[in-house]
């Protein structure tokens, strides 16, 4: 099945190779950084070879930091194990062409072990595990992802050598809503638009933000698989886009002390008949009001959301966001439309749902949908009674706290019952030690911030 008709079939993908339009067919996956992995293959080899007999890659591709280093502690991938290899199993319903890279099409795979038995810490498979057991209890999950960037003149060669410092924001003040902000920069932001559009994804819209040079392009709603598959192949995009325009921008969740990257993501259920199952239209007097069934999904978002907040904010720099008045939460809440809250309950009808402002942009997407189906289905097994809905400035109001750290994350999700139940100790023993990695990386760094302080004054 293809999504939409600028997707492909594997045949329409044969017919391409055949006439000479398409010579190299990008096999991606998705590693726990949330970056796509994995091999450009001549068109013809693609077709005669690789969409019968398969490719592999080494398993520790999700085994490593983000440097590509190879580092001890995880349970499927080390020296002692040989790494071995995984097979890239593909996904044929996502065949696409990639249109800013000539005669190249691309297909996102599954990672499987050469018995063919899911690598069940892989990103992708965590989220179809999820979405597996929402089927059981009679869902589907539709979802969409906001992603935000901040944009510089600099190349990303220049921004390497100059240590990521002094660098050119494209507009030098606050552009949030603003049209003029976002025509200096519209060539760049328009080729993204149309390219993703081209490569099989629903464009929205593009906005200005708040920071200087901040930019958000959005997307339609979808399934919560092909949003998470959209999501990662647009980040790719987006940076390889910019960088054909002499451009550089990044998605990571704080680049500095003013307003971060966000990721906002909106989740809602459907029966598995496409049914409204968030929305009782009989309600309150015929007007309309919330499920019973959407109220206990949102407590159980609310009640996992300490625990599973490393699969919302992974990295270190991830908790920089989270500061009073940023518009990034600090307390976990939840609210009508209320931007202070952790969980934002927005639309009415079959538009009713949940978004999710605890992610920034370093989020990989299957992880954070995974864990928000697996809190949600846990609320509605539950039966879990939604709290009253938070009203007024949610900073302040002595609500539980977001985890304030990548350390205090680690620790919630390791121990956690909640997640070693929804997720699986396998699932749950490698992030902990995705985590680890990270921790004990930015702990060996000497940072700038230190040597300004101590080199001459202390």
């Amino acid at each position: 099945m293809t999504h939409n008709p600028r997707m492909l079939s594997i045949e329409g993908l044969k017919a391409k190779v055949a006439d000479g339009e398409v010579d190299t067919v990008v096999v991606a996956f998705t590693d726990m950084q949330g970056r796509l992995q994995g091999k450009r293959m001549h068109g013809a080899y693609f077709v005669e070879h690789v969409l019968t007999g398969g490719t592999e890659g080494c398993n520790y591709l999700l085994a490593v930091d983000v440097d590509m280093n190879t580092v001890d502690g995880y349970a499927i991938s080390s020296w002692e194990r040989g790494y071995g290899d995984m097979e890239f199993a593909l996904d044929e319903n996502t065949v696409r062409m990639l249109p800013h890279l000539p005669g190249t099409a691309m297909v996102q795979c599954d990672l499987v072990w050469l018995d063919h038995a899911p690598v069940v810490q892989s990103p992708r498979t965590i989220l179809k595990t999820q979405l597996a057991r929402a089927a059981d209890l009679g869902f589907t999950a539709l979802a969409g992802t906001e992603l935000e960037f901040m944009l510089f003149e600099d190349t990303y060669e220049q921004a390497w050598d100059g240590g990521y410092r002094d660098l050119t924001p494209s507009n030098r003040y606050n552009i949030d809503y603003s049209i003029i902000g976002t025509s200096r920069v519209e060539p760049l932001l328009r080729d993204i638009r149309n390219k993703t559009y081209a490569a099989g994804m629903n464009v929205e819209s593009a906005k200005g933000e708040c920071n200087f040079g901040q930019h958000e392009i959005g997307f339609l709603y979808d399934e919560a698989l092909v949003t998470a598959d959209n999501h990662t192949v647009y980040k790719t995009m987006a940076k390889e886009i910019a960088a054909q325009h002499g451009k550089a921008l990044t998605f990571m969740a704080k680049f500095d002390q003013r307003e971060g990257n966000s990721c906002h993501v909106h989740l809602s259920l459907r029966g598995l008949d496409g049914g409204v199952v968030f929305w009782d239209p009989d309600a309150d007097g015929g007007q309309g009001a919330r499920s019973p069934l959407y109220d206990s999904f949102v407590a159980g978002v609310l009640a996992s959301l300490h625990d599973l907040t490393l699969l919302y904010a992974p990295n270190v720099n991830s908790y920089k966001r989270f500061a009073g008045g940023s518009f990034a939460p600090t307390s976990i809440a939840w609210g009508t439309d209320n931007r202070t809250c952790a969980l934002r309950l927005v639309g009415r009808g079959p538009g009713a749902r949940m978004e999710n402002r605890v992610p920034g942009g370093d989020a990989n997407p299957y992880l954070t949908l995974a864990a928000m189906l697996a809190g949600g289905l846990h609320g509605i097994e539950a039966g879990l009674t939604l709290e009253p809905e938070q009203v007024g400035n949610a900073y302040t109001s002595g609500k539980g706290q977001v985890p304030r750290t990548l350390r205090a994350a680690r620790e919630a999700f390791t121990s956690s019952t909640l997640a070693r139940e929804a997720l699986g100790d396998d699932v749950v023993d490698h992030y902990t030690t995705m985590a680890d990695v990270e921790l004990a990386a930015f702990d060996a760094a000497v940072t700038d911030w230190e040597l300004r302080r101590g080199f001459e004054r202390l």
